[in-house]
């Protein structure tokens, strides 16, 4: 019997709406993966790209950033400068053989809650089928690492 992969998910959610919406989602027991880990941000443009990269480096299998609705960003344009920093990842990580899909970016408003769980569910689906983070195995196989 085969054991089902489980992949380990982390979203940097913005303090003023996707957060509240996951917050929102928890409070009236929406369900959504245990294996999304929630790090909460003062806004989404305050995740870079190194950030991102780091997260996928400790062995995430996938990661995505949630910020406000496009135009309603508290500190103004921060949801647009997350959103070129995915971008930015996506195509680093594509050209070094990486899945592209590993990183996303979702706008949610605070009282989509529905849509928060939607977007974790999918989220979870997508990198089922892609499997681990292929990083995770480097390291395994790396002599420096397991020395480290």
């Amino acid at each position: 019997m085969t054991e089902q992969f489980e992949p380990e998910i982390v979203v940097f959610c913005c303090n003023y709406c996707s957060y509240a919406a996951a917050d929102l989602a928890g409070s009236i027991r929406m369900d959504y993966p245990p294996n999304i880990k929630i790090i909460h941000v003062p806004c989404s443009g305050r995740v870079d790209a190194i950030t991102l990269l780091h997260t996928l480096e400790a062995g995430a299998d996938g990661v995505y950033v949630t910020g406000c609705m496009e135009g309603d960003c508290h500190f103004t344009t921060g949801n647009y400068k997350a959103k070129k920093r995915v971008a930015y990842v996506k195509k680093i990580i594509a050209d070094a053989g990486i899945e592209p899909e590993r990183v996303q970016m979702f706008n949610i408003s605070a009282s989509d809650a529905p849509l928060f769980a939607q977007v974790a569910n999918d989220m979870t689906e997508i990198i089922r089928k892609l499997g681990p983070n292929p990083l995770k195995a480097d390291k395994k196989n790396n002599p420096a690492e397991k020395a480290a």
